[in-house]
């Protein structure tokens, strides 16, 4: 499993996801292509679902990581 992360924010804290980034993608790569495949699945699933772009980013080789949602810093 690759040790660097991607947080996928969102206003909903329930729908914030954490994703790994795979070895061989810089950041900047990263970022872009997962930019992308959101794009993807909005473009071409009108009722899209959070369970979608997982599926799909998975599928691209950016897995979702378990992770516990701590108390606010500030």
């Amino acid at each position: 499993m690759s040790s660097r992360f991607m947080l996928l924010p969102a206003h909903d804290f329930g729908r914030i996801q954490i994703i790994s980034i795979p070895d061989d993608f810089s950041e900047k790569d990263a970022m872009r292509r997962v930019t992308a495949l959101i794009a993807e699945v909005q473009g071409d699933m009108p009722d899209w679902h959070d369970e979608d772009i997982t599926a799909h980013l998975e599928d691209n080789g950016f897995a979702l990581v378990d992770f516990s949602l701590g108390p606010t810093l500030g």
